[in-house]
């Protein structure tokens, strides 16, 4: 009679889960409804407009293929000689202003695509094109900070780059 009781009870309680269930539930995206650009956060517009990595070189980084930012703020620790920190400075540079000028094209396309459903003006073929756009633009950036991973891996010695993992806390 006991198990009885318990199963009925918590049938009453799974069909009462089900009935409330995740259609009335507040959706995690609430929060960003007030974004000027809802696909990107403030954080995200800033990084993208600056130059930065915004996690694109983590298939490099994760794999023994050190970045330029980093490589550039461990220069004591890797000593890096002159001629290495030179040319990883010059790697650096036209990375970010690479980078810098993708990531407003990118912003760009992401508030017109915005813009469009905002208005409620958009079309398949808009945002075919739109969406078309960004990603060609998302692609140009990854490209853009994973080649710097590889100019620079190409600059360092097997034991710099060794120790940029054990600094990065990738390796012992």
């Amino acid at each position: 009679m006991k198990s009885l009781l318990v199963t009925f009870s918590f049938a009453i309680l799974s069909t009462q889960a089900l009935a409330e269930g995740p259609h009335h539930a507040t959706s995690p995206y609430a929060q960003e409804a007030g974004r000027d650009i809802k696909s990107l956060s403030e954080t995200d517009v800033d990084e993208l407009m600056r130059g930065g990595g915004w996690g694109f070189a983590k298939p490099a980084e994760l794999n023994r293929y050190p970045g330029p930012s980093h490589v550039l703020l461990m220069k004591d620790q890797l000593e890096l000689t002159d001629d290495q920190l030179q040319r990883v400075r010059v790697i650096f540079d036209v990375m970010q202003a690479r980078a810098s000028r993708e990531g407003m094209a990118f912003v760009e396309t992401e508030r017109a695509l915005d813009a469009a459903f905002k208005s409620r003006t958009i079309t398949e073929s808009t945002l075919q094109d739109l969406v078309a756009k960004a990603e060609t633009s998302r692609s140009r950036l990854r490209f853009i900070h994973l080649a710097a991973h590889l100019e620079v891996t190409q600059i360092l010695s097997a034991e710099q780059i060794a120790a940029y993992g054990r600094h990065r806390g990738y390796s012992k």
